[in-house]
């Protein structure tokens, strides 16, 4: 059966492309569009769309309001479209399932490929879990804020590996917001595009006790440091006889992105083997689950995102299935226990 989505956005003009590109896509129908917040939730309630891509700015209300104040009604996965990565996140924590990151030229192919691309997600958005919006700074198990955790002595050369994509950005707070400010390195790819891992990391910087910045090419890892790979650029740990770096270098997609999760934990299986700890949290795909399991194979500790705590079993569930997973952990327990395996 078709997904049924509804389609928000004030430009008639991006709402005519939607519309006729996805009548060139098998498994979806745009059902109906809205120009507002006032159209969109009329339509919902009687129309019922499995999906609702939502603009942000809008006359009236916007997109993130509309999703804060719609929310408690209905339960529907929303995916966001905007050019502003502050807007995306702030999306995200309204309840969003994804965002996208919206064409500046809307000529032929830059729509088209968008159009290829919004279909895969809505395929995901369709099945994937919908936060409720009294949980959304806690990511639905946990009941309160947790505290940071304390940690003596890190063993020598410890590593902290994480992979996220749809999902993720809130997914990935939660975690590492909880990791003492001396806590071993952490290199990070969550699924976002170019321009938009700066402002994650920023985010990041501001939330953590740790250090956060966007990966560039030779940054040296320490203790209470993250590095997010940037959109476009593969990252990969490195290590001479100073100690860890990363490589982050434009490069063709692997498993179906760039930045890759897979890239990142191979090398990191090669370069630490049985210093890391890595952990796949939630994400449509399969991206990051061979890493993985090399990681495994190579010594390292590895933790996947149970299913009930997910926006999308994807990413967490390939790899629990080919084995990779060593330990499979709701959100709330997952730094706890890297914490208890990188002492």
């Amino acid at each position: 059966m078709a997904i049924r989505v509804l389609t928000v956005d004030d430009s008639i003009l991006f709402r005519t492309i939607i519309k006729n590109e996805f009548a060139k896509i098998d498994d979806i129908t745009i059902i109906d569009t809205a120009a507002n917040a006032t159209e969109a939730e009329e339509k919902i309630m009687r129309l019922k769309p499995d999906v609702v891509t939502m603009d942000v700015e809008m006359p009236g209300m916007n997109g993130i309001d509309f999703i804060k104040s719609f929310l408690p009604k209905k339960r529907v996965p929303f995916i966001v479209i905007t050019s502003s990565p502050t807007r995306a996140f702030d999306a995200i924590s309204a309840g969003a399932v994804e965002f996208m990151k919206k064409p500046l030229v809307q000529n032929s192919a830059d729509m088209s490929a968008f159009c290829q691309k919004l279909a895969a997600v809505m395929k995901y958005a369709a099945k994937a879990q919908v936060k409720a919006p009294a949980m959304v700074s806690t990511i639905r198990t946990a009941a309160a804020p947790q505290p940071v955790l304390t940690l003596g002595n890190s063993r020598p050369n410890a590593i902290i590996a994480l992979g996220a994509s749809t999902g993720g950005t809130d997914a990935l707070i939660e975690v590492v917001k909880r990791l003492p400010k001396n806590s071993p390195p952490v290199v990070i790819v969550q699924h976002m595009p170019a321009g938009f891992t700066k402002m994650y990391a920023e985010r990041l910087d501001r939330i953590c006790q740790m250090s956060c910045k966007e990966a560039e090419d030779g940054d040296r890892l320490r203790p209470g440091l993250i590095i997010v790979g940037a959109g476009e650029y593969h990252l990969r740990l490195e290590k001479d006889a100073r100690g860890y770096f990363v490589s982050s270098k434009k490069g063709e997609k692997v498993s179906g992105h760039c930045p890759s999760v897979d890239v990142l934990f191979e090398s990191v299986a090669e370069v630490a083997g049985p210093h890391a700890v890595g952990a796949i949290l939630t994400g449509m795909g399969a991206d990051g689950a061979e890493g993985l399991l090399k990681m495994r194979k190579s010594g390292a500790y590895t933790i996947g995102q149970n299913e009930a705590t997910c926006v999308v079993y994807g990413m967490p569930g390939v790899a629990f299935k080919i084995g990779a997973v060593m330990k499979q952990l709701p959100l709330d327990k997952i730094a706890e226990e890297i914490i208890s395996k990188v002492k």
